[in-house]
């Protein structure tokens, strides 16, 4: 990949991060990307026992 493409692509998603990143600083963003990061990945791992946990809590 051309370093130029690339640095655009870079520019490109960064400039959606500070879209999204709302009214938090910075060095804020860490603290509600990453939490939100592993819970995300805990949904999508546990997306197959979905219905049993559901039948469990009700």
């Amino acid at each position: 990949m051309e370093q130029q493409t690339e640095q655009s692509i870079v520019n490109f998603i960064w400039g959606i991060c500070n879209l999204l990143r709302g009214p938090y600083k910075r060095n804020e963003y860490r603290k509600v990307i990453l939490p939100l990061t592993v819970l995300k990945r805990f949904d999508a791992v546990l997306a197959s026992t979905k219905e049993q946990v559901d039948k469990i809590s009700r």
